[in-house]
């Protein structure tokens, strides 16, 4: 017969726990770690919300080639034209096209080692800033408009989306994921028959802005998804 006052070595355990943050079609989720002898558990509360990007960013940038300097100018000034009246025409003011950098390569120079071709290539840039998103995709299935007026886009990897109010839902997702954090927590203690004490430590984990199917790069998409995820540890009574 044992002796009852010979106190049996109690192993570290591990449970999870999974708890939904209420409303927002909000996901929390806990993982939950508890030191027997310390009578603290540490849990991690997840929280997301989808949202919709409010910034795109258009480069378009075209090219033209040939072996006298100002004669491709005077295309690259031409191309440059057009560009600017498609884009009023698809309804951008002024102040949402801006002019980039004119690259010049002339491919006899030593740099190039005198390759075969034209020996001018011009490249001119102009981008479009906006915060109407919508816009930005019509505009992008609207560009064969100016293929067919002989402007050659290159390197055309379409518009870059993001969110810029991180701070207007900041607030609301750190509150979701600690409640989802507590709501494993009470979990864990009714399940082990023990009381949730108060906060022994809390850690903010950073936000992250992914795309919202988690496929793709996510400044490509305009459809997004915030995460974050708390980690807080509770006393056990």
């Amino acid at each position: 017969m044992s002796d009852p006052r010979l106190i049996p070595a109690l192993a570290l355990g591990a449970v999870i726990a999974v708890g939904m943050a209420a409303g927002g079609g909000l996901i929390g989720s806990g993982i939950v770690n508890a030191r027997v002898g310390d009578r603290y558990v540490s849990v991690r509360g997840l929280a997301e919300r989808n949202v919709k990007a409010d910034l795109a960013v258009l480069p378009l940038r075209f090219t033209a080639s040939g072996e006298v300097l100002s004669e491709v100018q005077g295309v690259i000034d031409a191309d440059l034209a057009t560009v600017r009246r498609f884009l009023v025409a698809q309804g951008y003011p002024a102040e949402a096209i801006s002019l980039g950098r004119l690259e010049v390569a002339d491919t006899r120079s030593r740099e190039y080692g005198a390759q075969q071709g034209p020996r001018f290539i011009l490249a001119q840039t102009v981008i479009v800033r906006t915060t109407d998103v919508d816009r930005v995709q019509a505009t992008t299935r609207a560009l064969n408009e100016l293929v067919r007026q002989g402007v050659v886009l290159q390197d055309f990897n379409g518009p870059t989306y993001a969110f810029t109010r991180l701070n207007s839902v900041r607030p609301a997702m750190i509150a979701e994921a600690t409640a989802s954090a507590r709501t494993g927590a009470e979990q864990f203690a009714r399940d082990s028959g023990s009381r949730l004490g108060p906060i022994r430590e809390a850690t903010q984990g950073s936000f992250q802005i992914l795309a919202r199917d988690e496929i793709g790069e996510e400044t490509q998409s305009v459809d997004k998804k915030v995460r974050v995820v708390t980690t807080v540890s509770y006393r056990l009574n």
